[in-house]
């Protein structure tokens, strides 16, 4: 069913589907896509989690969507998010929404890290971390931002200017202690200090 919506959005070919983990990294050598969209649970030696480890060794910036049913943070924690670019992880029961699958997608290719809402909407900070420090309006633009909303998107949802969203992230980037590094996407780090606090 996936494959068919997938399809019939204009500026995405899929160019194959795998049934295990094994042939989703022979098909992905092969067909070279700019994304996969894997399920955690697969049949056979290999679970999805290994599955896209192993198509990411071979080219690092494939962007790899996990499909889950697991909302609890262990299972987010467990992806390598702050060693490789270009991860995305939804829960299956929120595929039908396919402005999420799409923002997952596209999220991924651009190297970003891509959470599903419920899982942004379920962290909460640890207390005495930085990201407990967060206002509650600090906190719903980070959340959009891990949800992998442009600063457009976000001004439009919190009815904010862009100059405004612009301010909350700098802002969030200064109490997670962010520093503007080369190489270091910043909204990736917020995303990633966000879930190691929570």
């Amino acid at each position: 069913m996936l494959r068919h919506t997938l399809d019939a959005e204009p500026g995405l070919d899929v160019v194959g589907v795998a049934t295990d983990g094994e042939s989703a990294v022979a098909m992905a050598a092969e067909k070279n896509p700019d994304a996969v969209i894997m399920d955690i649970e697969l049949p056979g030696e290999m679970d999805g989690i290994d599955a896209a480890l192993k198509i990411k060794e071979r080219r690092l910036d494939t962007g790899i969507v996990i499909l889950s049913v697991h909302k609890d943070r262990r299972y987010v924690s467990s992806l390598p998010l702050s060693e490789t670019p270009g991860w995305a992880y939804l829960l299956k029961q929120n595929v039908p929404d396919m402005a999420s699958v799409l923002r997952a997608i596209q999220g991924s290719v651009d190297g970003m890290v891509v959470l599903d809402p419920e899982v942004v909407e379920s962290l909460q900070p640890k207390r005495g971390s930085p990201a407990a420090r967060l206002t509650p309006r600090h906190r719903q633009v980070l959340e959009l931002i891990a949800q992998g909303f442009n600063n457009t998107t976000i001004a439009q949802r919190l009815t904010l200017t862009e100059k405004s969203v612009e301010t909350y992230i700098n802002a969030i980037y200064q109490v997670l202690q962010i520093p503007g590094e080369e190489g270091v996407h910043s909204r990736v780090k917020a995303t990633l200090v966000y879930l190691e606090d929570s």
